[in-house]
C-alpha cells in the first residue's frame, strides 16, 4: 500500500491514521498536502464530534520522509506548518493515540491536537537542532504553551528524545496507558466526549486557544440552542442529555 493517510468515520468519532509503515510512518509530501483538505472535509461532515490521529502498527509518525521533498528545507516545512495549522484548526476536540516513536513532524501533528494519550515506551523528540533547520515559530510557541519554555527549550536544544514519564510530567502527554490498553482508553475517553455538548466544546476550545472577542457570540449561542436547559432537565432526570448544537449545522 502507498503512504497514505486513511480515515473512517464511527460512532461519531474519525479516526485517522499515519500509514506509511516502511518508514515508520513519516509523512511525505503528499501525506502533508493531503491532511487539511481531509480535515476541512471532516469537519464540515455533521456525524463527526471527535478526531483520534494516530499511526499504522506500533509507531505514532517517525517525523517527515527527507526522499520524498525535492524542494527546498523551508518548503518542506511550510508542508509540515500548514499541515499542523490545519489541525489546531479543527473545530472539534482532537486526541492524538500515540505508540513507539513521535518524533520531528510527528511530533508537531501531537501538540497541534487538543489531548494526547500515549503508550507506555513512547518516545517523543522535536529534532531539528539535528539537522540545522530553525524551527517555525509557530510550532515553537505552540510547544510552549503545551510544556513550558523550560522544556521546550530542552527539546529543541538538544534534539534528544524523552519518554513517556518525563512527557507526563511536563504536559507534554495527559495519560500514559500500560501496553495494550491505549486503544481501548482513547475509544472510551472518545465515547465521553460524544455524549458531551458540541456547543460547549466549540467554545471552550476557541478561548482556551486563546481567541477572544466572540463571548457575545457564544452567549448568544448558547441561549438559542437550547443545550443549556437540556442539560438542566437531563441533570434533574437522571438521565442522558440530548444535545442538539453543532458547529456543521
Amino acid at each position: 500500500m502507498e503512504p497514505q493517510l486513511l480515515h473512517g468515520v464511527a460512532d461519531g468519532v474519525a479516526t485517522v491514521v499515519v500509514h506509511h509503515p516502511a518508514k515508520r510512518n513519516a509523512m511525505t509530501a503528499g501525506m502533508w498536502r493531503a491532511l487539511p483538505p481531509l480535515l476541512d472535509g471532516l469537519a464540515a461532515d455533521p456525524a463527526v464530534r471527535v478526531l483520534v490521529l494516530t499511526g499504522e502498527g506500533g509507531t505514532f509518525c517517525a517525523g517527515a520522509d527527507i526522499s520524498t521533498l525535492q524542494g527546498s528545507a523551508e518548503e518542506a516545512q511550510g508542508l509540515a506548518v500548514l499541515a499542523e495549522e490545519a489541525l489546531a484548526a479543527f473545530p472539534k476536540p482532537t486526541l492524538a493515540a500515540v505508540r513507539g516513536h513521535c518524533v520531528g513532524g510527528g511530533a508537531q501533528l501531537a501538540a497541534a491536537c487538543d489531548l494526547r494519550f500515549a503508550e507506555e515506551g513512547a518516545l517523543f523528540g522535536v529534532t531539528p537542532a539535528k539537522l540545522g533547520i530553525v524551527y517555525p515559530a509557530s510550532s515553537t510557541r505552540r510547544l510552549v504553551a503545551l510544556v513550558g519554555p523550560a522544556t521546550a527549550k530542552y527539546l529543541l536544544f538538544s534534539g534528544e528524545l524523552i519518554g513517556t514519564e518525563r512527557a507526563l510530567r511536563t504536559g507534554l502527554v495527559d495519560e500514559v496507558l500500560p501496553a495494550g490498553g491505549l486503544d481501548e482508553r482513547v475509544a472510551e475517553f472518545a465515547r465521553v466526549l460524544v455524549s458531551r455538548s458540541e456547543l460547549t466544546q466549540a467554545a471552550a476550545k476557541e478561548f482556551a486557544n486563546g481567541h477572544t472577542g466572540r463571548d457575545a457570540y457564544w452567549a448568544e449561542q448558547a441561549r438559542g440552542s437550547g443545550d443549556t436547559a437540556e442539560g438542566v432537565a437531563a441533570f434533574l432526570e437522571r438521565r442522558q442529555p440530548r444535545f442538539t448544537w453543532t458547529t456543521s449545522g
